[in-house]
């Protein structure tokens, strides 16, 4: 394999919390009494995943491809981000090796989560479990993350050359 085999891609993203609103990260709802402020759904996981992949494929990013003054984002599911963005890699011929991501979130604790939000991303990224790892990471209260004013996402994924371009 050579260099130019192999693509990294980072992704971060930050919404507030409010209240009214579902919690939903990883494509998962969460039970808790805030939820994430966005135009979509606000699912700053998916979104973090979303713009790691465009990014290593040097796509740009989810605001370019989804933006948020775009009526037809409003309240959308962030799995159609994260399979339109797979699907577009795939095209260009590359695959997921793996997909590490950690989420910043004061509470709820994660950790009864965090398999089950690995589960779903395999699934939406159409790759074995054991390719996508969550990690979950207090604010120590500290911040906005720590003061629980927002949670924060990040992504890092790497793609490889398919044996079999699309």
């Amino acid at each position: 394999m050579i260099a130019s085999d192999l693509r990294v891609g980072m992704g971060h993203d930050r919404h507030r919390l409010v209240s009214g609103r579902p919690l939903i990260l990883g494509g998962l709802t969460i039970e808790f009494e805030l939820g994430l402020d966005g135009h979509s759904d606000a699912d700053v996981l998916l979104h973090a995943v979303t713009d790691a992949i465009l990014g290593a494929a040097g796509l740009g990013d989810i605001g370019e491809w989804f933006p948020n003054t775009d009526a037809r984002w409003a309240n959308a599911d962030s799995a159609v981000f994260v399979r339109q963005a797979i699907e577009e890699v795939r095209r260009q011929g590359w695959e997921i090796a793996n997909l590490d991501c950690t989420i910043h979130a004061e509470r709820p604790k994660l950790s009864p989560y965090k398999r089950a939000i690995a589960a779903r991303i395999a699934e939406l990224l159409a790759i074995s479990e054991s390719q996508v790892n969550v990690k979950a990471k207090t604010g120590e209260r500290v911040g906005p993350i720590g003061r629980q004013e927002a949670m924060d996402a990040d992504a890092i994924v790497l793609l490889v050359r398919s044996a079999t371009p699309a």
